[in-house]
């Protein structure tokens, strides 16, 4: 029985990012946002379940990336193009696709490219689609060319070589499992009290946490051009 516990918890966020999407042809694009920031945190335990019950599996793996495709892939793109890129033709319909796009190759790269446990290369999917989630939430307040940006943009930090920071192997696993209950009050808490300030909490936290790998990346510029600089000094 326990050993169903991890594969239930993608499976609800699995859910989460379908009823996101059936709730966006609907035209309720709010309330499916708020359910692609909750399949966040349940994509935030399915994993720490896994190991706590020592349970993990090839297939959980595999479970949870298929899942991910849509509730942080699929989901997000069709609400940000529902509430602000279908504005811009079929600019709007290319950045949905390579949000969709960007978000799979993710996905892939990190099945095959196996490195430091304490850090991802590129930014994770989870984070970009529950940051585009989170701006359109806020859609009437940003206008529509800098939506569409943030699309692009987000698009090319999934694909990007740009260091972030893993936060799944932070602390014991058995922590997830008492977490469990407060976690999903917080998501309820998402739920009804949507137009307070705890979605534009999430966003502002995305948000640094996207910034952190453009950081990384013109530290390394930075130091790359210094390198040459001295060099170049030495010898003159």
């Amino acid at each position: 029985m326990f050993r169903l516990i991890p594969n239930m918890l993608t499976l609800a966020n699995l859910v989460a990012g379908m009823t996101a999407v059936l709730l966006t042809v609907d035209r309720d694009p709010r309330t499916a946002a708020i359910l692609v920031l909750a399949g966040m945190l349940l994509d935030a335990l399915d994993g720490r379940a896994a190991r706590a019950l020592r349970v993990e599996s090839a297939f959980g793996e595999q479970l949870d990336s298929l899942c991910d495709v849509v509730t942080f892939g699929v989901a997000p793109a069709l609400i940000m193009y529902v509430v602000a890129l279908r504005g811009l033709g079929v600019a709007g319909i290319l950045g949905a696709i390579a949000f969709v796009s960007a978000g799979v190759l993710r996905l892939a790269r990190f099945h095959v490219v196996k490195g430091n446990r304490t850090e991802f290369v590129g930014m994770p999917i989870t984070a970009a689609g529950g940051l585009l989630a989170a701006l359109a939430l806020y859609h009437e307040m940003i206008a529509l060319p800098f939506m569409a940006i943030f699309t692009f943009s987000l698009s090319y930090l999934m694909v990007s070589k740009s260091r972030y920071p893993n936060f799944k192997h932070v602390g014991p696993p058995t922590v997830s499992l008492l977490a469990i209950p407060l976690i999903v009050l917080f998501a309820v808490c998402i739920f009804i009290f949507q137009r307070s300030f705890i979605p534009l909490f999430l966003m502002v936290v995305l948000a640094g946490y996207g910034i952190f790998g453009i950081l990384h990346d013109l530290r390394a510029v930075y130091r790359i051009f210094g390198r040459f600089f001295r060099r170049v000094h030495r010898e003159l």
